[in-house]
């Protein structure tokens, strides 16, 4: 697979986000079968592999230490810090924390669930707004001068908040939802990353797989599903938004592709120093997906692209509100 440079970090242009293996899309899948699973993304070239504390929590991360301990010096591993969540029950209480000595605890328990010495990528998860940034950079850039995390992100940060940050020490990457469905991030901050040489890590791809063209009105999610909550994804919205997947259908036809393959191409054409973590439990989709790095994207279809999408207006919120609240965006 193709490589990409995030910062100075060297990424497969894939990822993997490996979030729903253990949480927000229903029940947790089998380990075994997750295990596997991460070990095939590897050795289909993927080196860039994505978790979080919050995702279980802490499971994600403990399944993510199982399957890349024998490859461990072969990948990079993110994962991240910042909701209130207790070190020792799990359990999650409101909001955000990013005080100096959460923070510190968060990188200690992380580094024994993943059975690693260092975290490759450790961005703050939301931006605490009782917590001064550059007193959270500065205490990433402490951990990154005892070894203990080799590169500082953030995740669903605003452009100022991403230069103060950046100015007490340098960020590698910025992570937030982008795709087809939500091309926020067109407006600043990619024009900010762009200035500052930092990488970009679209999480959601596929729009929590709306673009893959397996959903309809009609779909049923399970009770435990984060995506009954989410405005755009509700029964009318979805209908409303059918012409969006249309579009990429009717791409993908005569590419001899699938949507969710021109969803992802179309990513990776945007900017060069991207790479976008797709998340799957199935091994046919791990494949599919990983095939959209061989799929060409002329210039004219980026431009039957991009006209399209000038006639298209998605209906509802990408988040509900009260994650939104949580966003620096």
């Amino acid at each position: 697979m193709q490589m990409r440079k995030l910062g100075n970090l060297e990424v497969s242009a894939l990822g993997l986000g490996c979030m729903g293996m253990s949480s927000a899309y229903g029940p947790p899948a089998d380990t075994a079968q997750m295990v596997a699973l991460i070990r095939r993304a590897h050795d289909l070239g993927v080196t860039h592999f994505d978790t979080a504390e919050a995702y279980g929590p802490f499971t994600n991360e403990t399944l993510l230490g199982e399957a890349l301990a024998p490859i461990r010096d072969k990948v990079v591993i993110a994962t991240k810090f910042g909701f209130n969540i207790d070190p020792d029950t799990g359990a999650r209480g409101p909001g955000t924390n990013s005080l100096p000595a959460h923070i510190r605890r968060v990188a200690e328990d992380a580094l024994k669930r993943l059975k690693t010495d260092r975290i490759d990528l450790f961005y703050q998860h939301r931006v605490d707004p009782a917590v001064p940034i550059e007193d959270v950079a500065g205490t990433v850039k402490d951990l990154i001068a005892e070894g203990k995390v080799l590169h500082f992100g953030l995740s669903e940060a605003g452009v100022h908040t991403i230069r103060r940050a950046h100015a007490v020490q340098p960020i590698t990457a910025v992570q937030s939802e982008y795709s087809l469905f939500w091309r926020g991030p067109e407006a600043e901050l990619l024009p900010v990353l762009d200035e500052l040489n930092i990488g970009f890590v679209p999480f959601s791809p596929l729009g929590a797989g709306f673009l893959t063209g397996k959903i309809d009105e009609t779909t049923t999610f399970d009770p435990t599903d984060f995506r009954n909550m989410v405005p755009r994804l509700a029964p009318d919205a979805r209908k409303a938004n059918m012409a969006l997947v249309e579009l990429v259908k009717d791409v993908a036809a005569a590419k001899g592709a699938t949507p969710a393959q021109i969803a992802l191409a179309w990513l990776l054409l945007q900017r060069d120093a991207i790479s976008p973590i797709a998340g799957t439990t199935k091994l046919h989709r791990l494949e599919e997906n990983l095939g959209a790095a061989a799929v060409v994207l002329t210039a004219e279809d980026l431009r039957e692209i991009k006209t399209a999408l000038a006639g298209i207006e998605v209906q509802g919120a990408r988040l509900p509100e009260f994650v939104l609240k949580m966003s620096g965006l």
